[in-house]
């Protein structure tokens, strides 16, 4: 809660964001892995918290603790703080406020932990103990009349800064920053930028003033720090922590050449090191003491136990000896008392009755006697076993007394021990503390530190004072956390990036069940970067090159002339960057690298998937161009073949895609056809950022869906669209290959967009490489010639060739074969069956997938043919693909229609690779229902419903012979049901198709 005190502007309006950006965060699923939980039942909680118990199969320790999340598997409400405990039994108790009515759960990481630090920053912002310097903060949002100067002697501060290979624009930027309050710096892809700014750092440095270096990124952190290492590491300090770095390092790199340097606590461990050793022996005396102790109370104690010992063997010998001398008094008497009774014998006469009383008197003596020697006689036998057994322990126990106290010679008294080992405590304890006051030390002597955003605005204190913040790649860095990071320097504030490169990572702008006004406040006071706030750039993306806080560095030396060119066209126009390197390339010459555009048209060879979901986040024609690519180039010696040694595949080439489904299509089936060594080749735009290759493919993945996707849906400068194309097109240094549907592309793309403003420079200045180069188009006869190398490769069928390319599959498979066709007709049933018995004779697996055909006579006569040939079948409400699997390894892609008299109507393509067959199967099981056209009445057809898998359309009939024409185009012919007096064909038909006869939506 904001609560009622009144905040230094723009806190009350950041603090809303970050609040809304929890929200969303709760509201999303997160980024990160989640854990399943079964079997859930309530056990008990007090208030509002309650408990559960869930069964969980892979549990993972990461999971443990009280930051994560939790929600019902089929919720899509809110995520619930959760903490949790694995149990003894392998259970898993939750304690969190949520309501988990079902029996299963989901857990995630908790990510809004960073997010409530932020706010508690904010919500102390202007109070005393606040640790926000308003002033330096209200820079970032345009406040402030920050002094704006010039350094004149830069070379005061800066070694050797006259010979240093700066152009003048990264000069002025130098210059600016170490005579100014304020700098920012625009650094478009390759212009030097963190050249430039590890210059001020080290300039900063000189000028006496104590730098934290900020990036949002733990890479983008080392990558600089490295730099600024490199120019610091001849300073004598520089041993002792004159840089350091807060957080763990990521790059390989710099932890190899400084990490000992700027780790803090290897710094600590290194001055520390004679403490250290007196510290060690200190402990090592002091164990020693205390094993010595430990053996003269290990000899007292059996000392005592043998002394107590053999004194309850000789209590025991005493008793026996006592019961002894009692039992035989005992026994005379008895002896007595039985004459006694022999003497009267049997009672009669004048003194019978007074007899019988004296022999009843003698009876009760005798039998109490006689109890009274049992137990005498039982006390003795124990008193007898008790010395036995004692005496037995202490023969036992006495060598270990004599050893025990045969080890103690030579070692000190006790008490003089006890002196000792108090004396060392002492000493151990003395210099434990001195080692924390050189981490003290070691804190003191920094001044350049560098860590990550997060870290900086999420810690207490890194340093003790701040005089400069630098926040490197700002681009990136939301509005809450810059205002934060520039509100902890004293005196200076230097921001550098690019406003035209990726922008944060954030959710609630974006968040659907937000309020327009919720998400439109998000826009403004998260989305925006350091140079937006601050209002150096205007509504449209245009950058405001004339205000003198900013220096724009325009010259670039990392891209060709003509990849500089296609990225001025999409990120630059206002701004154009000039080349400062030459053109040729650095790769062997390859017919594939003819120039440094080349652009991959894959319109002739589109397979489209309109009917799935998400079908426009994978392209498998993409995917068989970047593998011929990638063989090409494998060919022309510009990659390295496959376990070859030296320079890697990722050295030289990147793949970059828009869509994390492609993403991971492209790494299972590269790292199976070329080998581990290429795993890391591709990824998305986010993960190249601050990288560059000679190589970069670009794979535009539209083309297969109904749409292009969110990644080409923005339009301006400022656009998300903009900054990712930017990002992407600016990573390749020599060469730049772009895969495209083109036609797909021009017909849904926003002509005014920077990605049509892209097509259009590459159709115009790229060279064109046709997609029959590379990917082959051949006819079922070529198989047969071919070796297992060319048989390996993705390869285009034209329609009237397939049915016999895939018979010569078929004829050899040895595993298995999968056939998905939703319909079944007569003659191609009976056709390919005469092609699959001959394999399910050998012992091949044979499964159609099939919609459920038992309401129709004809086609369910077809099943049971199938079946009696040795086919298993298995039926499924939804039939995206028409595919062929053949021993998990061989794809027939495209609308197969194999079992249907529609058959192959359009090109297919043929993949041998299982990763693919794999990721078809899993689209498959997981396919949904499709939404109907208009919400369908509870089993009652009507125009327009879809029932069953079937989508109803009433049609006249005299359109009713267009309309089955129409759908037997498709692959999907119509239906006529006599009882609803409706035409039906699949739901999963391309609505454009019928457009004509649908209701209006």
């Amino acid at each position: 809660m904001t609560g009622s005190r009144h905040k230094p502007f723009p806190a009350e309006e950041l603090l809303r964001a970050v609040q809304l950006e929890i929200v969303a965060e709760l509201r999303s699923d997160g980024d990160g892995e989640k854990l399943s939980l079964t079997a859930g039942r309530r056990i008990g909680g007090t208030g509002e918290t309650r408990e559960y118990l869930f069964s969980c199969r892979a549990w993972q320790p990461a999971f443990a603790g009280d930051k994560l999340l939790v929600r019902s598997s089929r919720s899509r409400e809110a995520w619930t703080p959760a903490e949790t405990s694995r149990m003894p039994d392998g259970k898993i108790k939750v304690r969190t406020a949520a309501d988990l009515n079902g029996e299963n759960a989901q857990l995630r990481q908790d990510e809004t932990a960073g997010w409530a630090t932020v706010a508690e920053r904010l919500e102390s912002a202007g109070r005393a103990d606040g640790l926000v310097n308003l002033t330096t903060a209200g820079w970032i949002v345009g406040q402030g009349r920050p002094r704006i100067g010039h350094c004149a002697t830069p070379q005061d501060y800066i070694r050797e800064y006259g010979s240093r290979q700066l152009n003048p624009g990264q000069r002025r930027a130098i210059e600016q920053a170490l005579g100014s309050e304020l700098t920012f710096i625009w650094g478009p892809p390759g212009t030097g930028k963190t050249d430039v700014v590890s210059c001020v750092v080290e300039g900063c440095y000189r000028q006496g003033m104590r730098v934290l270096f900020v990036a949002p990124t733990k890479v983008a952190v080392d990558q600089a720090l490295e730099r600024i290492c490199d120019l610091l590491s001849g300073e004598e300090a520089f041993d002792a922590g004159l840089v350091q770095r807060a957080g763990e390092i990521e790059l390989a790199s710099l932890a190899g050449k400084f990490g000992e340097q700027i780790d803090p606590a290897k710094i600590a461990l290194r001055l520390s090191a004679s403490l250290t050793a007196q510290l060690d022996q200190a402990r090592t005396s002091l164990e020693a003491a205390r094993r010595d102790l430990a053996r003269h109370d290990e000899a007292e104690n059996l000392r005592r136990e043998l002394t107590d010992l053999c004194t309850r063997r000789d209590a025991a010998a005493r008793d026996a000896i006592l019961l002894h001398e009692r039992i035989q008094a005992a026994q005379a008497t008895l002896a007595k008392t039985e004459y006694e009774i022999r003497e009267i014998g049997t009672p009669s006469g004048l003194f019978a009755k007074k007899k019988q009383a004296k022999l009843d008197h003698l009876g009760r003596l005798h039998w109490e006697l006689s109890s009274g020697l049992a137990a005498l006689q039982q006390q003795l036998d124990g008193a007898l076993r008790a010395r036995q057994q004692n005496g037995d322990e202490a023969d036992r126990l006495q060598p270990k007394v004599t050893a025990a106290f045969d080890r103690l010679r030579g070692i000190p008294g006790r008490g003089p021990l006890r002196e000792a080992a108090d004396r060392l405590q002492e000493q151990v304890t003395a210099l434990e503390s001195e080692l924390q006051k050189i981490a003290e030390v070691v804190r003191r002597n920094c001044q350049v530190m560098g860590t990550t955003v997060a870290k900086a605005v999420q810690s207490r204190r890194l340093l003790d004072s701040v005089d400069v913040v630098i926040i490197d790649e700002a681009g990136m860095v939301n509005t809450p956390s810059a205002w934060c990071a520039a509100g902890l320097a004293t005196r200076r504030v230097v921001v550098a990036g690019d406003f035209r490169q990726l922008p944060a990572v954030t959710k609630s702008p974006g968040d659907r069940k937000a309020s327009a006004q919720d998400r439109e406040h998000a826009r403004l006071w998260m989305d925006r970067d350091p140079f937006t706030t601050a209002g150096l750039v205007d509504q449209a993306g245009t950058a405001r090159r004339d205000d003198p806080r900013m220096v724009c560095l325009d010259t670039q030396y990392r891209m060709r002339p003509a990849i500089c060119e296609i990225v001025n066209t999409v990120a630059y126009p206002d701004s154009p960057l000039r080349t400062g390197r030459g053109d040729a390339g650095r790769l062997p010459a390859s017919a594939l690298l003819d120039g440094p555009l080349i652009l991959v048209d894959t319109t002739p060879r589109r397979l489209p998937n309109e009917n799935r979901a998400n079908g426009h986040k994978t392209n498998t024609v993409h995917e068989a161009v970047i593998h011929e690519l990638i063989r090409g180039l494998q060919f022309d010696q510009v990659l390295p073949a496959r376990k070859s040694t030296g320079t890697r595949p990722t050295d030289l080439m990147a793949v970059i895609s828009p869509y994390k489904d492609q993403v991971r299509a492209l790494r299972d089936s590269l790292t199976y056809r070329f080998g581990a060594e290429y795993d890391g080749l591709v990824d998305t735009v986010h993960r190249f950022q601050g990288s560059q290759r000679p190589l970069v493919i670009i794979d535009t993945v539209a083309g297969a869906g109904d749409k292009v996707g969110y990644f080409y849906d923005q339009v301006g400068l400022s656009s998300s669209t903009c900054r990712l194309l930017n990002v992407a097109l600016s990573r390749a240094q020599d060469h730049l290959i772009v895969v495209a549907d083109v036609r797909f592309l021009h017909a849904k793309l926003n002509q005014s967009s920077e990605a049509a403003r892209m097509l259009a420079h590459l159709e115009r200045h790229a060279r064109l490489l046709s997609v029959d180069d590379l990917v082959p188009f051949r006819s079922a006869a070529d198989l047969a010639g071919l070796p297992e190398e060319e048989l390996a490769r993705p390869a285009f069928f034209p329609a009237d060739e397939v049915p016999r390319a895939v018979a010569w599959d078929i004829a050899r498979a040895q595993r298995g074969i999968d056939i998905y066709c939703a319909f079944l007709d007569p003659n191609p049933v009976r056709q390919w069956l005469r092609q699959l018995s001959p394999r399910i004779q050998a012992g091949v697996h044979v499964t159609i997938h099939t919609r459920d055909q038992s309401d129709d006579l004809r086609r369910n006569g077809l099943v049971q043919e199938l079946e009696a040939a040795g086919c298993k079948i298995s039926t499924r409400e939804r039939m995206h693909e028409k595919v062929l699997i053949i021993d998990e390894t061989v794809l027939w892609h495209g609308s197969l229609n194999l079992l249907a008299n529609i058959g192959p109507t359009d090109l297919m393509m043929r993949i041998t690779d299982p990763s693919s067959c794999r990721r078809v199967r899993t689209i498959v099981d997981r396919a949904r229902m499709e939404r109907p056209a208009r919400p369908p009445s509870q089993g009652h057809a009507e125009h327009g419903t879809v029932i069953n898998g079937r989508l109803y359309v009433s049609v006249s009939f005299h359109d009713k012979d267009d309309f089955k024409q129409a759908a037997r185009a498709a692959g999907m012919p119509a239906s006529w049901d006599k009882d609803r007096k409706l035409w039906h064909v699949d739901a999963t038909i391309p609505r454009e198709r019928i457009a004509r006869w649908l209701p209006p939506s």
